[in-house]
Parts: C-alpha cells; structure tokens; sequence
C-alpha cells in the first residue's frame, strides 16, 4: 500500500476533510480512518502537555482532540492532570495517561509541562493561568478567558512580559465550516467590506451563563469575521434564571458598530429547546451573503438567478468527529505548533480579554440602557458589572 504524500499539509487536511476523515487518504490511499503513517506529524518535536481541570469539557472535548492527534501521529504527551476531583482525576489517568494530582501547582512542578490547558471551573481561570505563565508554561486558557477584565489584562500583560505563548480558547475559529468562512470573506472581492453580521445561539438549559459561557463565541467570531467592535447596545428579555444558576435574563438582543463602519447584530436565548447549544451566523456583502448554520453547513448566496454555493458532510455520521469539527482538535494543534515554533500565533490573550469584554459591554449597556463605548476601564467595569449580575 502507498503512503500519504508527505507534502499534505494541515491546512490541506482542513479543506479536504470538512471535518472527517481526508478524501485524498479515503480514495487515493484506502485509509478510510486517516491514520497511516505521517511523517509531517510523526517527526515534530514531543511536547509535555498538561491538564487543569478534568470535568465535562476536557473529558467530551479536549481529551478526545488530544486522543485523535496522538492517532494521527502527533508527538504529544499528556502527563499530568490536576483536578480536587479524586474519581473524575483517576478515571482520566486509567484512560488517557498521565499523572493524576490533586492541587495543580503540585502537577506542574512534577511532571513539568512544556504546555497546559486550563479547563478548571470559570472563577478559578486566572489564578491556574498565572501560575502556568509563572513558570514559564505556555498555556491555553478556556473560555470565558476570566471572570474579571482586570484579571484578563494582567494575564495577557504578564504573558508579554515573560514572553510566554498565552493563548484563548475559541474553538469555533478552527471549525471547518467557519474557517471556510474566513476564506471567503478575505478572499471574494463582495466581501472586501462586508455591511452586517447577524448571529443568533440558543440553548436549551439555564444553569450556564448565559453571555459568559456560550454567547461569547459569538462575540469571539464576530471580531474574527469584521474585526474589532467600538460600540455596544443591548436589551433583556422577560424572566430572569432562577433556581440552580441564577442570573439576570434568560434573553437578550445584541446590536454592535464595528470599527470598519459595518453594524452587527445578536439574539440569544438560554430559554430554547436545544439539548446542545444552536448558533447560526449570516454576513452581508455587496450583493452577497452567505450563513453557517450549527457549524455543520456552510451557503453562499452570491448570484441572483444562479444556484447556491453550498458545504455541508457528505458521509455518515459514523466518520465525524465532534472533537474536529467543533474546532477543538484544529485549535490543540494549531496551540501546539506554535509552541514548538512551526507556526505563527492566530489567537492569543488579547483575543479572550476583547471576547469577555464584549460580554462586560453588553452587561453594562443593559445596566446603563444607552450604549457603551469600548475599550471599557477595566477595574471600572469589574466593579459595575459585578453589582449588575447581583454578584
């Protein structure tokens, strides 16, 4: 049997894959899984890699990613695990490797990462983040990238001071779906300025927050997709969260003015029937739109008469993976290759302290009812927000 060309390139992967296993491999090399030999990966320096935080995320998202690379030859070791946890901390050891510890600084200095994901509960991002950075570890932090502005700025601030890669955690950048979006807007002269966003997510449980732990990927694919934001305007919805996760409102309607001139807009909701969160994103050009429907369907819309342009998974189900086609096994190597300097940085602290202070834009606009103006005041903001969700 031949081997993959060693001249495929990650890039290649995502355009021919769309999220599941490599067409060229399928048919050219009978790998239907993709998981023959690779050179281009098998020869990349071995990277120490470890894990803050073993809930549901890392187990259903990241510890999978990490799994799928290592089957694609990828040299990266998972040897340490910190979570209070005892069972959960086990179960990842016995399944994937690694040590487990109960206290995270004690994992670090043990197993010395080359680099660490934290995935801990929200409140505890910063302090686990700074620990990392402090001792030299690049670090990828989830989102929200913190729960206050002012941690946020001090941690992409320390992280250029010691000159360590300090990256956030936006997955949807690294789904293949709006990848190929980013293409097309940078690359089709319709969208040379593109006029409006619209972008709506829905979630059917209300024990999250609602703009801090899900709506901020939109925030985050909006500066990606038009760039920076200078002016929020927001409205709630009637009802408010209660019981197990209070929190403000259950709905809210988002209008942004970016700095190119272009406007956006947003709805959310936390009161949906959606067993997983839903997210639809529409971007007018001139003449031409096009939508990513759920990060499973790409259109474009740029003929008046003439058919759509559409990308959607032509192979069952069974050949997908949710850890690459959310985005996650795209964003760990990309986090990886930049560690071991292959790659240039696409995301790094700045884009979780602008994504989370959107979010702070919006509590505040609610707050206010008028519109706020960024860049926020990072203490300021801290202190306004905080008496807003009543915390």
């Amino acid at each position: 049997m031949s081997t993959p060309n060693d001249e495929w390139t990650a890039a290649d992967d995502l355009r021919d894959t769309y999220g599941h296993s490599p067409v060229k491999k399928m048919f050219e090399v009978l790998d239907v899984y993709g998981i023959g030999f690779e050179p281009r990966r098998a020869e990349r320096r071995p990277l120490r890699f470890g894990l803050i935080g073993a809930g549901g995320v890392s187990q259903s998202k990241w510890l999978p990613a990490i799994a799928r690379l290592q089957t694609l030859w990828d040299p990266v070791e998972l040897v340490g695990i910190a979570d209070p946890d005892e069972p959960q901390g086990r179960k990842v050891e016995r399944l994937h490797g690694g040590q487990w510890f109960r206290d995270h600084v004690e994992m670090l200095e043990r197993t010395q990462p080359d680099a660490v994901l934290v995935a801990s509960p929200d409140g505890l991002h910063f302090q686990h983040a700074h620990d990392a950075l402090e001792r030299g570890i690049a670090t990828l932090v989830e989102k929200p990238f913190c729960t206050s502005l002012a941690d946020a700025d001090e941690l992409r601030k320390l992280a250029a001071e010691r000159q360590i890669r300090l990256m956030a955690v936006a997955n949807l950048r690294f789904s293949p779906p709006f990848r190929r979006a980013h293409e097309l807007t940078s690359s089709l002269a319709a969208f040379a300025a593109p006029g409006l966003l619209i972008g709506r997510m829905q979630l059917g449980y209300d024990y999250v927050d609602l703009l801090e732990d899900t709506t901020v990927h939109l925030y985050d694919l909006a500066r990606f997709l038009m760039g920076d934001v200078e002016r929020v305007e927001a409205a709630h919805g009637i009802g408010r969260q209660e019981g197990r996760h209070p929190y403000p409102f259950r709905q809210a309607a988002i209008t942004m003015k970016f700095g190119s001139g272009s406007v956006g807009q947003f709805a959310t909701s936390s009161s949906a029937l959606s067993l997983k969160p839903w997210l639809r994103v529409e971007i007018h050009g001139d003449r031409s739109w096009l939508v990513v429907d759920d990060v499973f369907e790409l259109t474009l819309y740029d003929n008046e008469t003439g058919p759509t342009k559409s990308w959607r998974p032509v192979l069952t189900n069974t050949l997908l993976f949710d850890e690459e086609f959310g985005g996650y096994m795209n964003q760990l190597e990309h986090f990886l290759q930049v560690v071991r300097g292959e790659e240039a940085a696409q995301i790094d602290g700045t884009d979780g302290y602008c994504a989370l202070e959107m979010v702070f834009a919006t509590h505040l606009a609610i707050a206010r009812g008028a519109p706020v103006q960024l860049p926020l005041d990072p203490v300021t903001s801290d202190k306004e927000v905080a008496i807003a969700l009543g915390r």
